[in-house]
């Protein structure tokens, strides 16, 4: 086993593990991918203030995200097909999540489904929606979450059109894996990854199989889910969404200023400045640099998050810095599943909680909270 230092390390170790196919649609953004590459660049090109002679000796990573106390102020975010990165790769994370004191957020397009988690687990979780155009489904997926007591929803807005991602085409990436002589050649050099996938408790999508008319088989499962995301989507249906859910409400996916006004009219508890990891409008900006005049425009009046190329604690404390109350992450933990099963997501946080800590105590800081723009010498 090599030694494991950084994110990076774990994405190595992921794609030598995973199916090309599935390991692709983790780590790829839409058409050019400027955006996806935008989202980590931007923040390595932030400069850190260092301060000397500051008696850091008692600090703590610890903050809250809507009330709710966590380790270090980062959840793990939404990703689609988890399930197929590591067998049963959903309750795995959820699980890792829970010891380590961050929250989990289920996809709606999960393998594992909310059930199952719920079983699984033994704090609540979030929940993660898409507006599709089957209300009736919508509907009993939010009345599913709410039994399983999931304890908030994440509201994801900008997916009511797929953007294009190359290396899915490519790969013929669908649930399961499209028989392509590349991917069975593939997936012959990935035996373990097979051999666990055998003993898989679901391998398509959990939340959607069973609970469809006319979607009971892998190819109307397939053609289902490819009609269903709506370009009617609108603030109507967020408050809809609201009324039916009656718990606590994050809108994730916004990137303009005026969104972020009207998802305060909305009711809405949180949101997340987000980009869908590059993987919707190449060319937008960069999750960091449309974070600061969000912030600016409605931060004392809503929990203002962020994600999109959080990969290390200094990633984390940058997002703090330009006024980001919490953070989520998606490709970090991934690439942890994907290299070594629950352990590895451990391992990512771990990573990540390490540095956080480290670069704190470097800029002269004991806690989140006394994290501020000033720590930054070029903000955005």
């Amino acid at each position: 086993m090599p030694v494991i230092t950084c994110i990076e390390d774990l994405r190595q170790l992921h794609k030598k593990n995973a199916p090309k196919a599935f390991y692709d649609y983790v780590d790829a953004g839409s058409y050019t991918e400027s955006t996806y590459n935008a989202n980590s660049s931007d923040l390595h090109a932030l400069r850190l203030r260092q301060r000397v002679a500051v008696n850091v000796e008692h600090r703590s990573t610890e903050g809250t995200m809507l009330g709710q106390k966590v380790t270090m102020p980062t959840a793990l975010a939404p990703v689609g097909l988890t399930g197929m990165q590591w067998a049963d790769g959903e309750i795995l994370a959820a699980r890792a999540a829970e010891k380590f004191g961050v929250p989990f957020t289920l996809s709606t397009m999960s393998i594992n489904s909310i059930e199952d988690v719920a079983e699984a687990t033994t704090t609540p979780f979030w929940f993660q929606l898409y507006v599709m155009r089957d209300r009736d489904f919508i509907t009993r997926l939010i009345h599913r979450a709410k039994a399983a007591k999931c304890s908030a929803l994440v509201l994801t807005l900008d997916l009511q059109i797929i953007g294009q991602r190359h290396k899915d085409l490519k790969n013929g990436m669908t649930v399961p894996p499209k028989i392509m002589l590349s991917n069975v050649v593939d997936m012959m050099t990935k035996p373990a990854w097979g051999l666990r996938m055998l003993g898989a408790k679901r391998k398509v999508f959990g939340n959607i199989m069973g609970h469809v008319k006319g979607a009971e088989g892998i190819v109307s499962l397939s053609k289902w889910t490819a009609s269903q995301f709506d370009p009617t989507l609108s603030w109507k249906d967020v408050e809809w969404v609201k009324k039916e859910f009656g718990g606590k409400l994050i809108l994730k996916g916004i990137q303009d200023v005026e969104d972020a006004k009207l998802a305060v009219q909305s009711g809405a508890d949180a949101i997340v400045v987000s980009n869908h990891g590059g993987r919707q409008l190449d060319g937008a900006l960069s999750s960091i640099k449309a974070l600061p005049p969000i912030v600016d425009a409605v931060g004392d009046k809503i929990e203002v998050w962020m994600d999109g190329g959080i990969r290390s604690g200094q990633d984390l404390l940058k997002a703090l810095a330009h006024g980001a109350k919490g953070t989520m992450i998606g490709r970090a933990f991934n690439f942890g599943l994907g290299a070594m099963g629950e352990a590895g997501v451990t391992t990512a946080l771990e990573i990540i909680q390490k540095e956080f800590d480290t670069s704190m105590a470097l800029c002269g800081l004991h806690n989140p909270r006394e994290i501020t723009r000033d720590v930054i010498l070029n903000p955005y």
